[in-house]
């Protein structure tokens, strides 16, 4: 199995540097509209590298490293980001391709590392740093509350909270629900989640777009064409991305890689697919305006692949979604000009899992801080997160918790070797 990853790995990291180097495909949603500027010759690739390395290297170090090392499986981000980094500066394909492979098992064999070598500390954090993400799976179900408020006020956010609230004290009171001989279990989250979706949708499809208006889709026809001219190769990385998903090599998100650390597969899919359905506005919008796809496309491969049996069904699978995203491009995007509010929705959702996962991964940080060291625990955190903050935020807001506990866990470890802290008795 071990070995299945680090190949698996190896192809996810050496096939998207050459989709991105190659102007096909990027992971970072802020640089997907700057690529047809240095496809066209309005941007050097040098400069397009300086952008993408103040835009990703935080990212990688501060958020997508520390979340990764307390579940032990990778966050997305520390692949994808880096590799749109590695094809952007690389000078070829080749060279892309081969540095993205070695960055993709080097980040890999890194993490298992770092995990490993937890074991050999005087206080061994692991346990209480698996904390991280308490807090994730409850509050993320906040998000389309956050996201209809954000759009359609604050009156409208508050009834979407209230029904999803009335739906996880259902799905808590009645579960799991006898059908017949069998019981069928309900999730609260999952429940939330599928109401506020709905309650989103509802809203943001209200309003219709006034007749006449030249949609997106024709309006960048040469580009939706681009995308399909890549549909193949694009496949096969959504393959990748699937078969990753089943070895558990990754997570697409937060909130799937506290399940899946937690042993939840099956929550951690829900999760995901929610997600995927949440980034369909941004991420479609974004394709179809620059002709530039996602390496995972709209991420519905994350969570499918969860769900299938082996990994080989799952890249088949995330080929097959791939390959129906990109054909069905233009149809989504005749949707979505059809409902400008669900177009306009990309970016308010996006903005309600930023600050939802923000809130959520603080207090994960503070949970996780005193499960290393009660009470100190405490302190530490607050006090990393609050220099944090007067530093002007250096380390991001959605990182600072997961850092600030990985402080305190090294903080005991020096401290009990001079005789300063002693374990908790668990």
């Amino acid at each position: 199995m071990y070995a299945a990853r680090l190949i698996v790995a190896a192809l996810m990291g050496g096939l998207s540097s050459i989709l991105t180097h190659e102007g096909i495909a990027i992971f970072h949603d802020g640089l997907r509209p700057l690529m047809p500027e240095l496809l066209e010759g309005r941007m050097q690739r040098r400069e397009l590298a300086v952008t993408a390395f103040a835009m990703s290297f935080g990212l990688v170090i501060g958020y997508g490293l520390p979340l990764s090392i307390t579940a032990g499986i990778l966050l997305i981000h520390t692949i994808f980001l880096a590799t749109d980094l590695i094809g952007i500066a690389s000078p070829n394909r080749y060279i892309a391709g081969i540095a993205g492979a070695l960055w993709g098992v080097g980040i890999v064999v890194g993490i298992q590392a770092i995990v490993h070598a937890f074991t050999f500390l005087p206080v061994n954090f692991l346990p209480g740093l698996g904390q991280v993400g308490a807090a994730t799976v409850a509050a993320f179900a906040v998000f389309p509350a956050v996201a209809v408020g954000l759009q359609f006020g604050w009156a409208r956010g508050l009834i979407t909270l209230t029904l999803q609230a009335v739906a996880v004290q259902i799905a808590t009171v009645f579960n799991p629900i006898p059908i017949g001989r069998a019981r069928i279990p309900l999730n609260p989250e999952g429940a939330a989640l599928i109401v506020g979706m709905l309650m989103l949708v509802i809203f943001a499809t209200r309003v219709r777009a006034a007749p006449g208006e030249e949609g997106l889709a024709h309006v960048f026809r040469d580009r939706v064409k681009r995308i399909r001219r890549n549909t193949l190769i694009l496949a096969v990385m959504g393959g990748l991305v699937g078969a990753a998903s089943n070895l558990l090599l990754v997570a697409g998100d937060p909130i799937s890689l506290t399940l899946l650390a937690s042993g939840d597969r099956t929550g951690a899919a829900i999760a995901a697919l929610a997600r995927a359905v949440g980034y369909v506005p941004l991420v479609a919008t974004t394709a179809i305006a620059t002709g530039v796809y996602g390496p995972a496309g709209l991420t519905f491969a994350f969570g499918v692949g969860l769900l299938l049996p082996n990994p080989i069904l799952a890249f088949v699978a995330g080929a097959v979604i791939i390959v129906a995203e990109v054909q069905l491009l233009a149809l989504l995007s005749g949707f979505l000009d059809l409902f400008p509010g669900m177009r306009e929705a990309g970016g308010f959702i996006r903005s309600a899992m930023s600050q939802v996962l923000e809130i959520a991964l603080l207090a994960g940080g503070m949970i996780a801080g005193n499960a290393i060291a009660p009470g100190l625990g405490f302190f530490v955190v607050s006090a990393v997160i609050a220099l944090n903050e007067i530093a002007g935020s250096p380390v991001s807001r959605l990182a600072i918790g997961p850092v600030a506990a990985l402080v305190t866990g090294v903080l005991v470890n020096l401290l009990h070797v001079v005789g300063l802290f002693r374990p908790p008795v668990h």
